[in-house]
């Protein structure tokens, strides 16, 4: 692994001189960043690795210690909500890491593991064939033997942490390509399906689908909408994103929707970027702007439209964890919780250190396994503290990534994991159909439950 030749950072789109000098060092970012508070190291805070961004504008080469200090950055933009000078550290490190991935000449292990990361995540049809080989290891009780070894973890621990991660294969279910509304009809919408989402959380999309119809929306899902580049943008992979995202513009302006509709925290975060991610394209900058004013996370909308369809009860705690791009990239934080405390019956908890990220962020947990872990373990014993039955949230990797260490610290100590998961939309979708209480959500380690009405 080696620096890159020349100075950190060449003419195309560098991270913005601007932007840098914005920020005054303050330190208001510092309890807010999961790796500073990890290790307390300045330059794994945000204003350190600004510092570093300056550094390489001057002139300064790239080092492998300079990208050290960039990989270990999670990009859940707690910074930004916490920054008082309104310091766009978002921004900065997308440009940083476009930069690190064009010219930093990463160690063939690494950029192996990438290779295959990018060969599948973005792809639904590869994540889809998959489903049938995971579901069968699971089922032959092979994953509890290679957790309970930890040899996986000792010699390949990237492999390890996305074994960990797998959730539990249920039924697969699909979205119609139409779903008419019910009652009045108020608009047309269009959904992401997702990558992951689609493939190991498919009653997330049929719940989103199923509650959008009941409060008078036609739901559209183009079938052959792919990826949206989320994960490509927020790693560097300009090339590959514009690609995934200019597609994506392409299936929903045929559709003809009013809206873009979104389940998936970081996914609608890249996407209400599309202007700014295809600014340069002649051919696209117009389209993007005009597609990323109509994407909206989907508890947005129904916020913003006065609920129809009857709530009934839901005697359910729950903890709610705010997904870091939902909240601190898109600002999203009063509308799910008001969503959930209109359920007659329902109660919401807070988590404590709710700023700090669960250590999901993409694939950080894949690159950053050591890391994710701890992180993960943190927001864990903070979410079991809160004493919820439910854990809810608005992203497939958080949910992957708390099921993962509740699990584990629930094996080490004997007990059970006392505690299930749920996307904000499944909670709305078990309330508007009257569902028993215990039928809602998935146990940590057990298959999707089917869901029967009262």
């Amino acid at each position: 692994m080696g620096a890159a030749s020349g100075g950190a950072f060449d003419e195309h789109n560098p991270p913005s001189k601007d932007i840098v000098s914005d920020c005054v060092h303050c330190g208001f970012c510092l309890p807010t960043c999961p790796t500073y508070t990890l290790w307390g190291e300045e330059m794994d805070s945000p204003r350190g690795r600004i510092y570093l961004m300056e550094m390489g504008l001057a002139g300064e080469p790239m080092t492998p210690e300079m990208v050290r200090h960039f990989d270990a950055c999670l990009g859940c933009m707690a910074c930004v909500t916490a920054c008082p000078s309104g310091v766009r550290y978002d921004k900065l490190i997308e440009a940083t890491r476009a930069q690190v991935e064009r010219r930093f000449d990463r160690s063939p292990k690494d950029r192996l593991l990438r290779r295959a990361i990018f060969a599948v995540f973005p792809y639904p049809k590869r994540l889809h064939a998959m489903r049938g080989p995971l579901r069968a290891y699971q089922a032959s009780g092979l994953s509890r033997l290679v957790r309970r070894s930890g040899l996986l973890r000792r010699v390949f621990p990237a492999l390890a942490a996305l074994e960990s991660l797998a959730p539990s294969i249920g039924a697969y279910e699909r979205v119609p390509a139409r779903v008419p509304a019910q009652g009045t009809k108020r608009g047309t919408v269009g959904m992401l399906l997702g990558c992951v989402q689609r493939e190991f959380f498919p009653g997330v999309n049929s719940a989103t689908a199923r509650v959008l119809s009941a409060e008078g929306f036609e739901v559209v899902t183009p079938p052959d909408q792919g990826c949206c580049g989320a994960l490509s943008v927020h790693n560097g992979r300009e090339k590959e994103a514009k690609a995934f995202a200019r597609r994506l513009i392409d299936h929903f302006t045929r559709s003809e929707v009013d809206w873009v509709l979104v389940n998936a925290a970081g996914c609608g975060s890249a996407m209400k970027e599309y202007g700014d991610l295809l600014a340069d394209d002649p051919a696209y900058a117009e389209r993007a702007r005009d597609f990323a004013a109509r994407v909206r996370d989907v508890s947005e909308i129904l916020a913003d439209h006065p609920a129809v369809a009857p709530r009934h009860p839901l005697p359910v705690t729950i903890a709610y964890h705010d997904a870091c791009h939902l909240a601190h990239a898109q600002g999203i934080r009063a509308q799910p919780r008001a969503l959930l405390r209109d359920i007659p019956e329902l109660e919401v908890r807070e988590i404590a250190e709710g700023e700090i990220c669960c250590g999901s962020a993409g694939i950080y947990n894949i690159l950053e396994p050591g890391t994710g872990r701890d992180l993960g373990d943190r927001k864990a014993h903070n979410v079991l503290a809160t004493g919820a039955s439910l854990l809810v949230t608005a992203n497939p990797g958080c949910l992957m990534q708390v099921a993962s260490s509740v699990g584990r610290i629930a094996g080490e100590s004997g007990r059970s994991p006392g505690i299930r998961l749920a996307h904000t939309i499944e909670i709305l979708d078990a309330s508007i159909r009257g569902l028993a209480t215990e039928s809602v959500g998935s146990p940590i380690g057990g298959n999707v439950p089917s869901m029967t009405a009262r």
